[in-house]
C-alpha cells in the first residue's frame, strides 16, 4: 500500500502543481495571452481555464467527495487532449505537443492509484 501511496501522492502533486503555474501564466504572463490567441482562443478562455485549472488542482489534493475528485481528474483530461489537439492543429513544433501528453500520463497514474487507494480502503473497513 504505501509504494501507490507514495506514487499517488507524487503524480498528483505533480500535476496540481503545474496546473496552478499554468493558470498563474495565463494571468501574469503576456506571452501566453498571444499563445491563446494564436490558438485562436479568445482571451476570456483564458481566464476561464485558469480558474478551473486551480479549482481542479485543490479538488485533486483536499479530501472531498469522491465525485468531486472524479471532475477535476475528466475536467484535466479534457484540457491535457484539448491542448494536444489544438497544438497539433496549429501547426505547433513537437515539443508544445509533448507537455500535454506527459502531463496527461501523471494525470492517469494519479487516477489509477487514488483508486487502488480507495479500493485498499474499501477492503480494509469491510
Amino acid at each position: 500500500m504505501k509504494p501507490i501511496k507514495i506514487t499517488y501522492w507524487t503524480t498528483t502533486t505533480i500535476v496540481a502543481i503545474m496546473m496552478c503555474y499554468s493558470a498563474y501564466a495565463y494571468i501574469a504572463r503576456p506571452e501566453i495571452a498571444q499563445a491563446f490567441h494564436h490558438l485562436g482562443f479568445p482571451d476570456y478562455f483564458r481566464i476561464e481555464l485558469a480558474i478551473a485549472k486551480v479549482t481542479g488542482a485543490i479538488l485533486l489534493l483536499i479530501p472531498v467527495w469522491p465525485r468531486l475528485k472524479e471532475w477535476a481528474y475528466a475536467g484535466f483530461a479534457i484540457v491535457f487532449i484539448s491542448a494536444l489537439v489544438a497544438h497539433t492543429a496549429s501547426g505547433d513544433p513537437m515539443a508544445n505537443r509533448i507537455g500535454p501528453v506527459v502531463f496527461g500520463v501523471l494525470l492517469s497514474v494519479s487516477y489509477l492509484t487514488y483508486h487502488k487507494m480507495v479500493q485498499a480502503n474499501s477492503a480494509r473497513s469491510v
